[in-house]
């Protein structure tokens, strides 16, 4: 949940929404993988929420960025904190290794963090198979 100077809060926003990834696939046997250029997704929830919506492999990548610039911890209730996140499906923000950062613009802005969600089950079935015969990569 971003807040701040709200042209600081859109440029950072735009930032996110214009990130591109590396989406690894896995050829049928599992030895093999190629990646592929993908962007970000920013999702807006309910409430004023944000998601966003990328590989699993930059997790730590995308904390990171967080955390050195915008994350801003505050004291809420662990109750209310908690349904907050029942609400969402969302799971507490693990530990994670502080490491390489992404160039998204944070000056005035701060990230109010309310957790993580990793793959939805209803939306598929894990990794995704492709029309490559066999290729499959994470469901995202």
């Amino acid at each position: 949940m971003p807040y701040g100077k709200i042209e600081c809060v859109e440029e950072t926003l735009m930032n996110i929404r214009s990130q591109k990834y590396q989406l690894p696939i896995w050829s049928p046997d599992g030895k093999n993988k190629i990646k592929k250029w993908i962007p970000g997704q920013l999702r807006v929830l309910p409430f004023g929420f944000y998601e966003h919506v990328f590989p699993k492999e930059y997790l730590d990548i995308v904390l990171t960025t967080l955390g050195n610039e915008g994350l801003v911890r505050h004291k809420i209730p662990k109750l209310i904190l908690s349904q907050i996140r029942k609400i969402l499906q969302a799971k507490e923000i693990p530990e994670y290794k502080t490491i390489n950062r992404l160039l998204w613009q944070m000056d005035n802005v701060h990230i109010f963090p309310i957790g993580i969600r990793e793959d939805d089950p209803d939306m598929h079935d894990g990794d995704l198979t492709g029309e490559h015969k066999g290729w499959h990569h994470e469901g995202l």
